[in-house]
């Protein structure tokens, strides 16, 4: 069991490009804190007795947790689990919630890695976003930080509308001027639902520009190698020695626990995922209920997670990986598939792994999708 992720399903408001669940309202905050906790310990029989190599609080907005209610997650993961010294405890935060104070109050417990959600130090761009946050908040709290953890991780989001590549270039210079030792950046996405998403669909905001954010990507790519980075993931860049074991073992196949409204689960042949809705989990853990739904994958299912995974991924895809796994015809299928990309340098074999090329890097999804099993059972 690689690790335990935790979804904390509660915000000051909406940023409108987010599609997670949350909720606005701080109501039955306690009793769906405490139905988590619930599910912690019955679920614990799901690990097996292996030990807990990471623990995730997600959300929503994590950092919206007391000390106190932080203690209490972690002492029901110790009582009811085997948890590897050691192990990575992250937690995701805002800026507008770490102060100083905080800050050391984190530093002298459990959490040994915070996840940091400063998207754009553009004053504009955050108000656009509708971020909780201020330009001068994002820099204090990142001073503060690196002066108290020696590991931690700040998000950044390029590919927005109307900014230009001077622009996302001067984002980068500022957030490499506090040498974090990972960076994760994701391009700006319009889904449905969301409120970019009606913005967009009133012609109240343009919608991405698709060959901006390659550009972005590109640089962000150099920059960020050209200053020691890895790019061990399409989004993830990190120091030798930073990644985030806790996505990691998501992308190498590994099972885990989601423990929250909406929170995903896989053991290695399954995927479940809870309800995305607050009162709905709350009283059905209440009840003793069940709020999830879950999916045997297939064969086929398995195969074509591990092509997506992996190209996303410095480890690549192992062929003789997929043999063994999943059989010749499948290794067979997938040496066809790749040969169009092979030959116009999107992908690249070395040894016996299967790679995206720097150039099929910000494709490599939609390259994953060409090979894609769709067919054999």
């Amino acid at each position: 069991m690689s690790g335990i992720y935790l979804h904390i399903p509660f915000c000051k408001q909406a940023c409108h490009y987010c599609d997670f669940h949350f909720s606005t309202t701080q109501k039955h905050r306690a009793e769906v804190l405490a139905a988590m906790c619930l599910e912690l310990e019955q679920r614990a029989g799901e690990a097996h007795g292996q030990e807990i190599q990471t623990v995730y609080f997600g959300g929503g907005t994590p950092s919206l947790l007391t000390p106190e209610e932080i203690k209490v997650f972690l002492e029901t993961i110790h009582r009811f689990y085997s948890v590897a010294p050691g192990a990575e405890v992250t937690l995701e935060a805002n800026p507008d919630d770490l102060d100083l104070q905080r800050i050391e109050s984190l530093a002298a417990g459990p959490v040994n890695r915070l996840s940091i959600g400063i998207q754009s130090f553009r004053e504009k761009e955050l108000q656009w976003m509708n971020r909780a946050h201020t330009t001068p908040q994002a820099v204090a709290c990142l001073e503060a930080v690196r002066s108290r953890f020696e590991n931690y991780s700040i998000d950044l989001i390029y590919g927005l509308p109307g900014s230009t590549p001077g622009q996302w270039k001067e984002t980068l210079e500022k957030a490499l001027g506090f040498e974090p030792p990972h960076i994760s950046a994701y391009a700006l996405t319009v889904e449905p639902g969301t409120a970019l998403g009606a913005m967009v669909a009133k012609g109240r905001s343009p919608d991405v520009d698709d060959t901006r954010a390659e550009e972005d990507f590109r640089h962000l790519a150099d920059t960020l190698e050209g200053a020691g980075y890895v790019h061990y993931e399409t989004s993830n860049f990190g120091k030798p020695g930073f990644f985030s074991r806790n996505n990691t073992a998501y992308w190498q196949g590994k099972a885990y626990l989601g423990i929250g409204p909406s929170a995903h689960s896989y053991d290695g042949k399954n995927r479940r995922w809870n309800v995305a809705h607050n009162l709905k989990y709350l009283k059905a853990l209440q009840e003793g209920t069940p709020y999830w739904e879950s999916e045997a994958l297939s064969v086929r299912d398995r195969y074509n997670e591990a092509i997506m995974t992996g190209l996303r991924t410095v480890w690549g895809v192992s062929l003789s990986g997929i043999s063994q796994a999943f059989g010749p015809a499948y290794l067979d299928y997938l040496l066809g598939q790749a040969q169009p990309y092979l030959d116009s340098h999107l992908l690249f074999r070395d040894g016996d792994a299967l790679f995206t090329s720097r150039k099929g890097k910000f494709l490599a999804d939609g390259i994953a999708s060409d090979l894609f099993m769709v067919n054999l059972k």
